[in-house]
């Protein structure tokens, strides 16, 4: 992603970021306390760890796909901090579109961003999410978790979850701004996201987008076209489709906004950008000044696996797919052929070259020296993209600096003059000023009296709100669940309520005003799924090194009897867990599901 799409993150998520500072009781003990007049900002990094996969011909623009490694970037949970570890960004292509707005009036890009006009094509609709830390997580255990993430309709909506917006939120979205139906029945989609088994380091999971033809291009409730944007993982305990984003989703702005008809992710394929890259977005950062005014700050210690090479591997097998890959054998499939497998064809995938660059670190929108220097972005010699350090530490982790100050530069003797100072002042007297860049330093370094180093970044929210849908009504309770609720207890401390639900009966679907020839189709497509793709597969191509992560044992469920194929577990609920989370489990429980208390 780049700068500009930056802000649009920064801006959509400005409240979250206020909210879960001001959430945490340590927050505002650590703004006022003494010693020094430190003062906790949420300023202390931004950038992009970027690489880029090189353009491909088109027809390779109908899925996107890399393994990202899995790491505790951080050592404890912070307050107000976010930072996506390698995440995708695929965006409709409208390349053929040069004059017409794609957001309507009433939208923030059409009424605040008119840089990104005149088609404002770069904030209309993405499909990301991915790996990370993000500000308005709820129930943290140290690792990171994974997210989907559509934006529908020019940032005022995020689609996260089954349910639920990108963290923003404790009621679910809407019903007719739900975007996402699950297919696995094995998997559950909690609101905060999926946490994963042990304590990760430095291992791969495996994510592409495919468009699939799972249902047919249709006039109702607004033109549609037929791309389903389905999410395929593989991971050490799941490997296939979790869900996708259904066509509606992306066409429902065209319903008061014609001129959107035929533009969206429903309709379009990708525009063949493929950025996995580390999006820095929110790094909270004490700052006190000295007495010279000069600011010195500290960040959180982030860290970094780091192999015999002194190399951090962030993404590799980078691959861009076409129909062939698997788009072709569901639609014979759909159309009475024999089931495919799964697996995406070699014939439609193309593994592009992969390129990076400089990145422009900054702090309080000061450029800092001496990030990339310490940790260079490269494409090593297998083509995987990371950070080539200048120092292999002896722990097996690499650390950004964590300390800095402004940088200072040399006043010319003419500006002395004027300013009236001691042309005869000896080197190093009033003979500096502040530059508008920012210096790494050692924590030596920083003045003892401005009490940087013994401050305390502030925890998370001890007590959150929970995720709730609850009491069911509207589109959660009308077809409504066919059992429940049941309850999983997870690694990341909370509990999670979910009732089981026939596949066209999920949420999503209400306001899609299938006939029932339209649910009967796409049910029957389902159950086949679930006999013909099972979670231990073959789907997406093996990482080319590395091991695979595992998602947390404790999200696994198992259908009740009588439901094992055409039914879904969708999460109602999740909230703080009173007890204990159960240690994880090696692998995925095979008992049935336990009703809640």
């Amino acid at each position: 992603m780049n700068d500009s799409l930056a802000a649009t993150h920064a801006g959509s998520l400005a409240a979250v970021l206020a909210a879960s500072l001001a959430a945490s009781p340590a927050a505002s003990f650590a703004c006022a306390q003494p010693p020094g007049d430190a003062q906790l900002t949420s300023n202390g990094l931004h950038g992009y760890i970027a690489s880029q996969a090189e353009s491909v011909p088109p027809e390779f623009h109908y899925g996107a796909g890399f393994y990202a490694t899995v790491w505790p970037l951080i050592a404890r949970p912070i307050a107000g901090f976010q930072i996506g570890l390698p995440s995708t960004w695929i965006l409709p292509d409208n390349s053929d579109n040069k004059t017409e707005p794609l957001c309507p009036p009433g939208t923030l890009p059409r009424d605040s961003w008119p840089e990104r006009g005149p088609t404002f094509d770069t904030v209309f609709q993405t499909l990301e999410g991915g790996l990370g830390y993000w500000a308005g997580n709820r129930f943290h255990y140290g690792p990171p978790k994974f997210s989907m993430n559509g934006t529908t309709d020019c940032y005022t909506n995020e689609v996260a979850s089954p349910g639920w917006s990108f963290f923003y939120n404790s009621r679910p979205l809407a019903d007719d701004r739900l975007g996402i139906a699950q297919i696995s029945n094995r998997l559950l989609i909690p609101p905060d996201g999926l946490p994963f088994n042990g304590a990760p380091n430095g291992e791969l999971l495996g994510y592409a987008y495919m468009a699939l033809p799972l249902t047919d291009a249709r006039n109702a409730p607004q033109p549609t076209g037929e791309l389903s944007w389905t999410l395929f993982l593989n991971a050490a305990n799941f490997k296939g489709p979790l869900a996708y984003y259904i066509p509606e989703c992306w066409s429902r702005i065209s319903r008061e906004y014609p001129t959107d008809v035929g533009r969206g992710l429903d309709a379009r394929m990708a525009s063949g950008r493929v950025d996995g890259s580390m999006e820095i977005n929110t790094v909270p950062e004490f700052i006190a000044r000295d007495e010279r005014g000069v600011a010195w700050t500290k960040i959180p210690e982030l860290r970094f696996p780091v192999d015999a090479s002194g190399r951090t591997t962030l993404v590799r097998d980078v691959a861009l797919y076409s129909k062939t890959a698997l788009y072709d054998a569901v639609l014979a499939w759909r159309r009475g052929g024999e089931a495919p497998k799964g697996a995406f064809a070699a014939a439609g995938t193309v593994r592009p070259k992969v390129s990076t660059g400089r990145v422009g670190y900054k702090q309080d929108d000061k450029q800092i020296d001496g990030i990339h220097e310490l940790a260079t972005p490269t494409i090593f010699d297998d083509g995987a993209f990371g950070l080539q350090w200048k120092q292999r530490p002896s722990d097996g982790f690499a650390r950004f600096p964590q300390y800095f100050r402004d940088g200072l530069e040399k006043k010319s003797e003419k500006k002395r003059e004027k300013n009236g100072e001691n042309a005869g002042a000896k080197k190093g007297e009033n003979s500096s000023e502040k530059s508008d860049t920012r210096v790494a330093v050692r924590a030596s370094e920083v003045p003892a009296s401005l009490g940087l180093r013994e401050r305390e970044f502030p925890r998370p929210n001890a007590k959150p709100a929970p995720y709730s849908a609850e009491p069911l009504a509207g589109a959660w309770a009308t077809p409504g669940p066919s059992a429940g609720p049941f309850a999983a207890k997870l690694v990341d401390g909370s509990t999670v309520t979910y009732h089981w639900y026939r596949f066209v009966d999920q949420p999503v679907f209400a306001q899609c005003k299938f006939t029932d020839a339209e649910r009967a189709a796409l049910q029957s497509l389902v159950e086949r799924m679930h006999r013909a793709w099972p979670i231990d597969g073959e789907y997406l191509a093996p990482p080319r090194a590395g091991k695979l992560v595992g998602f947390d044992a404790n999200l696994f469920v198992t259908p009740p009897k009588g439901m094992e194929v055409g039914f879904v577990p969708i999460v109602t609920r999740q909230e703080l867990t009173t007890e204990p989370a159960p240690e994880p489990a090696s692998r995925a429980p095979s008992s049935p599901p336990r009703p809640a208390p």
